[in-house]
């Protein structure tokens, strides 16, 4: 982990955890067909397995350990789904759901909950039009790539190299209730820079400064109210990139008038993404998307270029005869308007690149004596109450269990 003060252990340097103390482990789909990057596959796949029957189903299913099709299984928070054991479905396909499919992608997602593994049914009780959900990405010795992304649709939280990192609703409680804010922390800040930061300006703080680390997110607190107000800035417009419009804001644009436009059209079946850096054209097959940035082309996760792997999620051959054969019979044209707001966001956060190195410069050289976990705990923030560590108490209406029984919480 880079040292964000010369004076201050690694280890002493606040955690994410210590500042958002509720989290929950990432998704577990168990099966990839339960995702699509687009509704009609999703229901295609849907109906060639209910129309399958007995050793048939049990094979396109994919059974683990968690799910099989006699599983009994509750419905997900807010979803209409059967909660009969899914070996008797043959009722029609749920409704699709959007979800943040790993950093910067987003698909679609049958909200069954007989067909996923762990779909963690405490994300879905707060997620609503006001929550957004901090994601850490997993942690990879020297990558390149923020350490904290955040999203509007509820995410599956998986990175693309390292273990996956842990889920952080913003708010504990549906309507944007409750921060999911240490007890005693704003109070703290408040005393530090003058004014007590909303729970959205600790998120934008730590989405501007957060860093790796083997523990987990690491987010240096400064001496420095102006460093603070200006990593909250930053962190606030690169939150507004991220959500992509979302949550009251606008949708990505690049400055000065410019756009990537569609040069020539991706062919049915596109077998190659390249980048020509001296013309800024991104290659999509024999099809051409002009001016695409050079900081588009080369950002990072984990290590990890998000452009070719995003092509590559939807171009990677399936073994046949399985629900993930099922797809699109040409590229379609939705794909293609998705990758021109994706090269504009990796665009944006490319461009603000240069400021996170700023703000870290700062943050080291800063004479002001940054705010430890050490400081933490003196001020009676850590340790947290257990209860802060686990889901509120949400629950206004019943909640259907297996085969149509409430379910009991």
């Amino acid at each position: 982990m880079q040292r964000v003060n010369a004076d201050v252990s690694p280890d002493d340097v606040p955690l994410l955890d210590d500042l958002m103390p509720w989290s929950v482990p990432a998704l577990r789909l168990g099966r990839e067909w339960v995702t699509a990057p687009d509704t009609g596959t999703l229901r295609a796949r849907w109906d060639a397995l209910v129309a399958a029957g007995g050793t048939e189903r049990e094979a396109l299913f994919r059974p683990s350990r968690a799910r099989t099709p006699r599983s009994a299984v509750a419905a997900l928070p807010g979803q209409r789904t059967g909660t009969a054991r899914f070996a008797r479905e043959d009722g029609p396909c749920p409704r699709p759901v959007r979800i943040a499919y790993g950093p910067f992608d987003e698909r679609w997602l049958l909200p069954d909950h007989r067909l996923i593994d762990a779909a963690r049914p405490e994300l879905w009780r707060v997620a609503d039009e006001h929550q957004v959900f901090a994601v850490e990405q997993g942690y990879v010795p020297g990558a390149a790539g923020p350490a904290l992304l955040v999203t509007a649709p509820l995410p599956d939280g998986r990175s693309p190299t390292g273990r996956p990192g842990r889920v952080r609703p913003l708010y504990r409680r549906p309507g944007g209730r409750e921060p999911n804010v240490a007890p005693g922390l704003p109070a703290l800040l408040r005393e530090r820079y003058g004014r007590e930061p909303a729970a959205p300006d600790l998120l934008a703080w730590a989405v501007a400064a957060a860093v790796p680390s083997p523990a987990g997110c690491r987010v240096p607190l400064p001496g420095d109210p102006d460093v603070w107000a200006a990593g909250v800035a930053l962190g606030h417009r690169m939150t507004s990139v991220q959500l992509r419009g979302a949550r009251g804001g606008e949708r990505p644009r690049l400055p000065g008038g410019r756009r990537p436009y569609v040069r020539a059209a991706p062919p049915p079946r596109p077998g190659a993404l390249e980048y020509d850096a001296d013309e800024e054209v991104l290659h999509v097959g024999t099809g051409r998307v002009a001016p695409v940035p050079a900081e588009a082309w080369e950002y990072h996760v984990g290590g990890v270029r998000v452009l070719p792997l995003w092509f590559e999620r939807r171009t990677a051959a399936a073994e046949p005869g399985t629900l993930e054969a099922i797809r699109p019979p040409a590229w379609p044209r939705e794909w293609t308007s998705e990758l021109l707001e994706l090269i504009t966001v990796l665009a944006l956060l490319g461009a603000l690149d240069a400021e996170r190195a700023a703000l870290a410069d700062r943050l080291r050289s800063s004479s002001a004596p940054p705010l430890t976990r050490t400081g933490l705990r003196a001020a009676g923030v850590l340790p947290h109450p257990a209860a802060v560590r686990r889901p509120a108490s949400v629950l206004d209406h019943p909640e259907e269990g297996p085969e149509g029984q409430f379910a009991l919480l």
